[in-house]
């Protein structure tokens, strides 16, 4: 999912631990409080792709499926499914059964009346993934997979309406509670898209009664609904009281607190926490200050302060393990990565760092040697990183550990390239473009302090080739509206994985998928063969293919100059209460079961404030 930094707030949903009975619904007098970094796009999960709304996303809405969250490695579990699909025909009919008996969030909408999860809620809302007027940034989940939709999107795009009612040769629901779909090709790793959040199920009549304004509105199945929301400021969760009776049923693997978890947490029922309150800070500081008065219960993106709790050898401070607070570390299964535009104009003008000739690849090869990955992680990360390698992160099905990132950071080299290339120094110090015009860099980024030591870092690196580099300043929903549209030259951005397959890696470069999730809107007929070749392969463990790719990147149009990073999530929270002794996350999220780390957890809470359903979360921007 993207997420500036990728780094995907850890946080998706808590889960903290209390010794309430089985039977005890959540308790309302429970509040769980969190922070976000950047402010949420939405909650219509067909329009959004920021780590920070898929986190809300995702408590509100159900997949078909989920992961057991205890597994290592990932393992499919069914959500609102009676059970895993029943994959047939070659690995190209998967045919599911929906549980009955669950019911959407009771709202306007649906007229005074009980609104049941049906098949068909689930194929509608895969249509709306290819409606135009929703200009999804992830129909490419589905793009070319299902028989008879990309016809139906191409149709929509001519006449100007998605026709919701035609028949789709590829969705079928037989009977209220059989969702059947038909692929193109086979596709055994199919069952992952079922599960990622944005894939849960909204209801029509929602859609049709709000219009624009559905994605302030969400209703949904999940354990969760909306109770308050002020956009870019305040969002406010409270448990949904009709929500499926769903009791904590996972078995623990060998890491002896997954042993502990299930003793405390066996036989509970979800949700435990009765409210879950999210503030917009986008300052570090001031998310750190809020934590030291007690005013939230978990911080996790926290390492341009971590010199504050943290100590040389990555230890909590004993001041804070004294006042009861708890540290712990992850390595997030995400890259983030610096990315320029590839089009050779941008909105009607020149693009100096767009296009496939040699002089072209010359300079964005330069200002990848210019660029010192290790100052990133030692001095703008505190040591709080570990270098990205390779395009799909460790933990992931296809990630190479044996190879190198090929371009080593050398301004000298660099220097010597431009001058080859005709990129010639004027008087002022600084570069023109080789038919004699000024060349002006325009890098993208966030208002806050944490961007401006980036961009910082940025500069310096420029400047020590002698090009002029120029700042642009937008808030984060903004940036990604204009990223979406092509329309930003360079930025700093992140992935964190939405499945545990490389294939959710690598279709970031992949050419149709611009204007979605391929933010350097990149295109390259060689890389493009590769990657569908690649989507044909059975195993998920299987991703050959992809050891080249990552070579040819490097050396042919290079539109990602670093893999910069993958981050350390240093995860602060209070110490569990007494009537407890332990800290637990939540129930459905493939995010920990993906981490590098196999003991790493995606969430924790407080126990003294019980918390919702940890969920995986989508993927870009957080840098």
């Amino acid at each position: 999912m993207n997420r500036a930094s990728l780094r995907r707030v850890a946080l998706s949903a808590l889960f903290a631990l209390t010794l309430l009975p089985a039977s005890h619904a959540a308790d309302p007098g429970k509040t769980l409080r969190l922070t976000f970094q950047a402010a949420e796009t939405g909650f219509d999960p067909t329009r959004v792709s920021d780590y920070y709304s898929g986190a809300i996303i995702q408590a509100i809405f159900d997949p078909l499926l989920t992961y057991d969250y205890l597994a290592r490695p990932a393992k499919l579990v069914p959500n609102v499914a009676e059970s895993l699909p029943q994959v047939t025909g070659e690995g190209k009919t998967y045919t599911i059964r929906i549980s009955k008996g669950i019911y959407f969030a009771n709202d306007p909408a649906f007229k005074g009346k009980k609104r049941e999860l049906t098949a068909e809620d689930y194929a509608y809302s895969i249509k709306r993934f290819f409606d135009p007027a929703n200009r999804s940034p992830y129909a490419f989940l589905f793009e070319g997979k299902i028989v008879g939709l990309d016809e139906l999107g191409a149709q929509a795009r001519k006449t100007g309406r998605f026709d919701y009612d035609a028949r789709v040769a590829g969705l079928e629901f037989p009977d209220p509670y059989t969702l059947r779909i038909h692929l193109n090709e086979t596709d055994y790793n199919f069952s992952h898209i079922l599960a990622f959040g944005l894939s849960g199920a909204v209801a029509r009549e929602v859609i049709e009664a709000y219009g624009e304004e559905a994605n302030a509105h969400p209703v949904g199945t999940g354990p969760y609904r909306l109770k308050k929301y002020t956009r870019s400021s305040k969002i406010v969760l409270e448990a949904n009281p009709g929500f499926r009776d769903k009791v904590w049923d996972f078995q623990p693997g060998d890491d002896p607190l997954d042993r502990e978890i299930v003793v405390q947490m066996k036989g509970k029922k979800l949700p435990v926490i009765g409210n879950v309150e999210v503030s917009i800070m986008e300052e570090t500081q001031s998310r750190w200050l809020a934590f030291e008065k007690g005013e939230t219960d978990i911080e996790y993106q926290l390492w341009d302060v971590s010199s504050t709790f943290m100590t040389q050898d990555n230890k909590l401070k004993s001041g804070f393990v004294q006042r009861g607070i708890k540290l712990n570390r992850t390595v997030d299964p995400e890259i983030t990565y610096t990315h320029f535009n590839m089009l050779e104009t941008i909105g009607g003008q020149p693009n100096p760092v767009g296009g496939y000739s040699l002089e072209k690849n010359a300079l964005r090869r330069a200002i990848a040697m210019a660029y010192k990955i290790e100052d990133q992680i030692r001095i703008l990360r505190k040591g709080q990183a570990i270098r990205a390698e390779y395009p799909i992160p460790p933990g992931i099905a296809g990630h190479d550990p044996g190879y190198r990132y090929g371009i080593p950071y050398d301004p000298k080299t660099a220097n010597a390239l431009l001058d080859r290339f005709g990129y010639r120094k004027g008087s002022d110090g600084y570069r023109t473009l080789p038919d004699g015009k000024p060349l002006v860099i325009r890098y993208s980024s966030m208002p806050n302090e944490r961007d401006r030591q980036f961009d910082e870092l940025m500069k310096r690196s420029l400047d020590s080739i002698g090009i002029r580099l120029e700042i642009h300043k937008d808030r984060f929903a903004e940036l990604i509206k204009l990223e979406k549209r092509c329309r930003l030259m360079m930025r700093s951005a992140a992935w964190i994985a939405d499945t545990p397959d490389g294939d959710n890696f690598m279709q970031l470069l992949y050419g149709p998928n611009t204007g979605q999730s391929n933010n350097a809107c990149y295109r390259s007929p060689r890389f493009d063969r590769l990657y569908e070749k690649s989507r044909t392969q059975q195993a998920i463990q299987n991703h050959g293919p992809f050891d080249g790719g990552g070579h040819r990147l490097d050396n042919g149009g290079q539109p990602l100059p670093e893999r910069s990073d993958a981050a350390l999530r240093n995860r602060l929270q209070e110490a569990p209460g007494a009537e407890s002794g332990v800290d637990v996350y939540g129930p459905r999220t493939a995010y920990q079961t993906m981490s590098a780390d196999p003991s790493a957890r995606a969430c924790r809470g407080r126990s003294d404030s019980p918390g919702a359903p940890c969920t995986p979360l989508p993927g870009p921007q957080e840098v």
